[in-house]
């Protein structure tokens, strides 16, 4: 289990424990001399929490099952300690790839590029290049390779990321980097879909405008009912997690719309297929 999951577990048992004590989180924020908006933050595990605290929250709420505590000490442990992709240096988007790495399912829309776990190391290599400002060689090697790892994910034997992809006709369109290097990425996409556990549809230019739709999402879903699910939106400089059920109701029935309006998997690998023949002859 990564430590961003255990954070949000681990905060999700917490909240639980404090409504069942009948404490508001101003109460504990002054009965242990912290802030409100801390108490908040532990709870929606978006900060560490050490197993100190842990210890004093579950004896605020008279929580005395030792077992429980123990296994909650524990966890608080394990949330501090750093994922795979920290030995890449500071890897953006840090958050989201721990959530990735846990998810049962994955939901998106693609309205400019593929998505990196389905991307070539040719694509995803010239996306980072050209697309963050400023980027040294060195990170943009670390990057790719934090992208190429996470795609471990959608090849797993034993228990392989579910991956329901909608993209714009745009991304197909858009020539990243040559049109060689297109035909091989398209070709790629077309071989992945053929998965079972991957679905890709294509919402070409005739669906129209699409009411409610301002950028790319990915919506994650987890076998644990404590994660249930979380909307991932992508920013230049910064992220943003939606956790409210009206949120999440709000993109799921967006997604969904999406997905009506999109060419059927089959019709879209045909579709893929018609557009790599314009690249036909071409080379990466």
């Amino acid at each position: 289990m990564s430590p961003t999951v255990r954070k949000r577990r681990l905060g999700a048992e917490l909240r639980r424990l404090r409504i069942d004590s009948g404490m508001t989180g101003g109460q504990v924020a002054q009965r242990l001399l912290i802030s409100q908006p801390k108490i908040s933050r532990l709870e929606n595990g978006h900060c560490a929490i050490s197993p100190r605290d842990v210890r004093d929250l579950c004896a605020l709420y008279g929580m005395t099952d030792q077992q429980v505590l123990g296994s909650l000490m524990r966890m608080a442990e394990e949330s501090a300690r750093q994922g795979w992709w920290n030995a890449y240096g500071d890897t953006p988007c840090s958050v989201y790839i721990g959530l990735e790495s846990e998810a049962r399912s994955i939901h998106c829309f693609a309205p400019m590029v593929i998505p990196g776990l389905l991307q070539t190391p040719a694509y995803a290599q010239t996306v980072i290049e050209e697309t963050i400002p400023l980027v040294t060689a060195e990170q943009a090697s670390n990057r790719l390779k934090v992208r190429l790892r996470r795609q471990h994910r959608i090849y797993d034997p034993t228990a392989p990321l579910r991956l329901s992809v909608v993209l714009d006709e745009s991304t197909l369109r858009r020539v990243v980097g040559s049109p060689g290097l297109m035909r091989e990425q398209l070709e790629h996409l077309n071989a992945l879909s053929a998965e079972p556990h991957i679905t890709v549809q294509v919402l070409p230019y005739a669906a129209g405008a699409l009411p409610g739709v301002t950028g790319q999402f990915s919506i994650l879903s987890f076998a644990d009912n404590l994660e249930a699910e979380v909307v991932y939106l992508e920013g230049s400089t910064s992220d943003l997690y939606l956790e409210k059920r009206s949120d999440l109701e709000h993109y799921d029935l967006i997604h969904a719309h999406l997905q009506d309006r999109a060419l059927s998997p089959e019709n879209t690998r045909s579709f893929v297929t018609d557009i790599v023949g314009s690249y036909r002859g071409a080379t990466p």
